[in-house]
Parts: structure tokens; C-alpha cells; sequence
């Protein structure tokens, strides 16, 4: 376990719904929204990096035991369960997302009304992945990342984006209005993460998308099918693929929100 006693901790609540939310750090606002099984070690170490590079990091529970570190698949069982049962998460639509993002965009907006600053910066990975997509359509959102995007949950459906096509709509013309773009990370033979939907967004968004996919190769475990970039397969060493990954990340992050 990771207690997390170096993120301060406090409830979110939205139109009903509270969740807890991890905090660290100072500088402009970034919320990292963690994938299965939840906030994982690694999806904490990678909050802490953030928030090393002179960003307050919000890192909201979704689903999942905070601070567990999964010993194998069977333990991504009980969070699957939670969000399967939930109302908050569309796992299967194509044109839309779920409730829980509207929880997200308020939080989105209470963080940029507490600490000012050009906006906020959005970490989306796995079943999160495409609500930072969503979460742009606000002027506070200044800085969206989908880490290995994986709704819908269809194969057969692998060139759909879990968002509308409005959404979609709004953030290409950000990009007119304010040169906004939505960083995607994914390895190349990631199959929650199918390569049709990257061309989906590239395709509907333009230069408003900036794909980055990895060689299956530079994923640190050596394992088929490499999936989460940003914490299970980052090798943090200089000269990495998923190092420049991350560091793309980050000095994104300068330039959105530091300027």
C-alpha cells in the first residue's frame, strides 16, 4: 500500500455526488484522473511528478482502494465490478460520456476559481481516458491529455471516442480561438486502445489532436499488448520513448499553463 500521506485529502461535492480528492503541490492546477484498478502507487507517482514540476495536482477517487498496488488481474475484478454497477460511467456508448464527467468539469472549475492562473491541465488514462476529450469543452480546461483512451468498451467499436459529436465540434474550434490541442498517448498494439480511434480523432479533430503512439518495445514490462504509458510501462530514464512521452506531457503543461 501507498498511504498517500504527502497528499492533503478533502470531499468533492457536485449536483449530489461526493468524492474524495488527493491534493499536492502548488503552481497551476492539473487533475489527474487515475485508471484501473484506481489510484494506484504508480498512478501516484506519477501525480507526484506533476507536482514536482510546480503544479497543484488533484487526484480524484473514482473507483478502486486508494493507495492498493495490484498483485495480479484478479484484483481489478472489484473496481470493474463498482463501475459497472455505477450510473456515472457510459462503458458502451459511442456518442457521449457519462455522468461522472460532470462531476469532473466541477471540480475543474472549482480549482481554477481557487487558484486563478490561465486554467487547468487534464490527465485522462484508461476508462478515464476519453473524459479530459469531454472535460475541454470548458474554457477552464486548458490542457487535456487522453493517456491510452479505452471507452467504449467494444472492439467493434474501436474507431468510437466516448464523446459527442458537439464535444467534438467545441474543441476543434477551441483550437481556432485559442490553439487548444488534446495530447494522445497509446502504443501501437494496445488493444483497449485500438488505432481507429486515433484516427477517429485525428481524423474529426485535425490539428487540434496530437497522436503519440509507442513502439510496442519501449514498454517497460515486455509484455503483448503494453498499455498504460504514463505509470506500468514508463521507464524513466533519459533517451526513453516513454520518457519523451512524458516529458511531452509536462512541457505541455508549460506552455498551456505557465506560458
Amino acid at each position: 500500500m501507498d498511504p498517500l500521506d504527502d497528499f492533503a485529502r478533502f470531499d468533492f461535492w457536485h449536483d449530489g455526488h461526493m468524492k474524495r480528492v488527493y491534493r499536492k503541490g502548488e503552481g497551476p492546477p492539473v487533475i489527474v484522473i487515475h485508471e484501473m484498478p484506481g489510484i494506484t502507487p504508480l498512478v501516484a507517482r506519477f501525480g507526484r511528478r506533476v507536482a514536482d514540476q510546480g503544479y497543484t495536482v488533484f487526484m480524484p477517487s473514482l473507483f478502486g482502494i486508494d493507495g492498493k498496488r495490484p498483485r495480479s488481474k484478479l484484483d481489478y475484478l472489484p473496481s470493474f465490478a463498482q463501475v459497472c454497477i455505477s450510473r456515472q460511467f457510459a462503458l458502451f456508448a459511442e456518442n457521449r460520456s457519462g455522468p461522472v464527467v460532470d462531476w469532473l468539469r466541477a471540480l475543474a472549475r472549482s480549482v481554477h476559481k481557487e487558484i486563478g492562473g490561465r486554467g487547468v491541465g487534464v490527465v485522462g488514462m484508461c476508462l478515464t481516458g476519453n473524459f479530459a476529450l469531454t472535460m475541454a469543452v470548458d474554457p477552464e480546461v486548458m490542457a487535456p491529455v487522453l493517456a491510452q483512451p479505452s471507452l467504449p468498451l467494444c472492439r467493434k467499436r474501436g474507431h468510437a471516442v466516448n464523446a459527442s459529436p458537439e464535444t467534438l465540434k467545441a474543441v476543434r474550434d477551441r483550437h481556432s480561438e485559442d490553439g487548444l490541442k488534446v495530447i494522445g498517448l497509446r502504443f501501437e498494439g494496445d488493444g483497449m486502445c485500438p488505432p481507429e480511434r486515433f484516427e477517429t480523432l485525428q481524423r474529426v479533430l485535425g490539428p487540434a489532436f496530437e497522436p503519440i503512439e509507442l513502439k510496442d518495445s519501449s514498454a517497460r514490462t515486455g509484455r503483448s499488448n503494453p498499455h498504460s504509458v504514463l505509470t506500468d510501462e514508463l521507464i524513466d530514464s533519459e533517451g526513453e520513448p516513454t520518457r519523451a512521452a512524458l516529458d511531452r506531457v509536462l512541457g505541455y503543461f508549460e506552455e498551456r499553463l505557465k506560458g
